[in-house]
């Protein structure tokens, strides 16, 4: 259950985080009509979206297995980390609109050094999010912690550029703000559509990664009993899969001794970090 209580964890300081930061951002950029403050007050507003999903879809795939859904829960992480990469593409086309208009139309930004310590403060705290949560998602596999990081990482890096329109103002070039809002929404754009296409795989049934197959079979490839394995099939169940072995034993052996062959086969392959379950179909030849 640690997986899940610190998922929650990231979930809660997420949504506590980016809120603090969308009043202090979206505040400053209408103030001084800063239109890249203002879109990275827009990306903050989506991060509390993004951070309320990975509380709820966290909450939901925690959930035990039971009658009705015989393999957990698992799947509702990436259920809601496609609404999160919906939300992130949506955003990204209105801060796109918003730039392209301020660029047209000219900027209307004032300089002042508020923006740039909202700037200092949005990098020093997205920072501290992103260690915390690239911690955890080395220690676990989660998609939901993956995506968090990411954003947080993503945010440094945007609040950068935002900070260097804010600084050129100085020299009079006011241009950049708007080249810097529609580089956040295309920052913001690619990453929830990475996002998106990784959960669709899974919400669509890929089948596990070549490297674990690999293991997988030479796993079965130990046993000497073992003739061929004619075929292995998965599916995803969350962040792990569900394994189909069917392998071709001697004809002559015992019933007995094969069930506790793939008994044994199916015990080390499920010990994989990868494999939720597996289930072993014995063959005679």
């Amino acid at each position: 259950m640690d997986r899940f209580e610190e998922t929650k964890k990231v979930g809660l300081f997420g949504i506590i985080g980016n809120l603090f930061l969308l009043i202090i951002k979206g505040s400053a950029g209408l103030i001084f009509k800063s239109q890249s403050m203002i879109a990275d007050a827009v990306n903050s507003a989506s991060d509390i979206f993004a951070s309320l999903m990975t509380f709820i879809g966290n909450k939901i795939a925690s959930e035990p297995q039971d009658n009705s859904h015989n393999f957990g829960h698992g799947k509702a992480e990436y259920i809601f980390s496609l609404l999160i990469a919906i939300s992130m593409v949506l955003v990204s086309f209105k801060v796109l609109y918003d730039s392209i208009y301020t660029i047209i139309y000219g900027s209307e930004l004032k300089f002042s050094w508020l923006l740039v310590v909202v700037c200092v403060i949005t990098i020093i705290t997205k920072l501290i999010l992103y260690i915390y949560t690239h911690g955890l998602s080395k220690k676990y596999t989660n998609i939901l912690l993956d995506a968090s990081k990411k954003d947080h990482r993503n945010d440094c890096i945007v609040t950068t550029f935002t900070l260097a329109s804010i600084l050129l103002t100085l020299a009079n070039i006011y241009w950049f703000d708007g080249i810097v809002g529609i580089g956040i929404s295309v920052w913001i754009c690619l990453t929830g559509a990475k996002i998106f296409i990784e959960s669709y795989n899974v919400l669509m049934d890929i089948s596990i990664d070549e490297h674990t197959t690999e293991i997988i079979l030479d796993l079965a490839h130990n046993y000497k009993e073992i003739k061929n394995v004619e075929s292995i099939s998965s599916a995803p169940v969350g962040y792990q899969f569900i394994i189909v072995l069917t392998i071709c034993v001697d004809g002559n052996m015992s019933t007995f001794d094969s069930h506790k062959l793939a008994d044994q086969l199916e015990k080390d392959i499920t010990a994989l970090d990868k494999v939720y379950n597996t289930f072993v179909h014995v063959n005679p030849v």
